[in-house]
């Protein structure tokens, strides 16, 4: 199985970019950086960049808003011909504690609207890597938490959760999915909680 597509979620605009919800733009952005990039060109409804870890791979940021990815998604697909268990979606995951990461190959969407969208859109039979943004205490609305931003303190561990997702996401390029699981789907150690400098 390779990755012909990596699919970060998240809404567009300045008022959300430092959100808990917006972790899936965020560690898209940091798999370009990572190759001395940062520019996007616009097109399909999305910001796009072509990166080639040994072959093309897309890397997408829908503009759609997070709750109407599917359709994004599934244009995304048709253009550039790839399956859908080609295709590594990126999101926040508010169930996992911050820091964790969970790379699945497939599943349903849980309590997230984002991967909800996509699944009503083409089945959830591809391949997701949840970031852990906290939880909620139990009396806080759960939309107003993940538009949020981070706390002060809790952003160094977003920054280092962002690091290890593009970490995974470059393994599961090179080496597959499989290994990508076997070695980031635990809880962080850490020296990995800190930010790379």
């Amino acid at each position: 199985m390779a990755i012909d597509l990596v699919i970060g979620l998240g809404n567009p605009g300045p008022q959300y970019a430092q959100t808990r919800h917006n972790v899936g733009f965020e560690v898209a952005a940091e798999v370009l950086r990572r190759r001395g990039r940062e520019e996007w060109m616009r097109r399909f409804e999305c910001e796009l960049a072509v990166i080639a870890p040994g072959r093309m791979v897309v890397v997408a940021r829908p503009l759609s808003y997070m709750n109407r990815s599917g359709a994004a998604a599934l244009r995304l697909l048709t253009e550039f011909e790839v399956q859908a268990q080609d295709m590594l979606v990126v999101v926040d995951d508010v169930d996992l504690p911050l820091g964790t990461l969970r790379l699945r190959v497939s599943g349903g969407p849980g309590t997230h609207n984002g991967l909800r969208d996509l699944c009503d859109a083409l089945g959830t039979g591809f391949p997701r890597l949840r970031v852990g943004v906290g939880g909620a205490e139990p009396e806080v609305d759960l939309a107003e938490y993940v538009l949020s931003p981070f706390s002060q303190i809790e952003q160094l561990r977003a920054d280092a959760a962002v690091q290890r997702a593009a970490d995974a996401i470059d393994v599961a390029l090179l080496d597959g999915l499989e290994k990508a699981m076997n070695t980031f789907n635990r809880p962080p150690i850490a020296d990995e909680l800190r930010v790379k400098s």
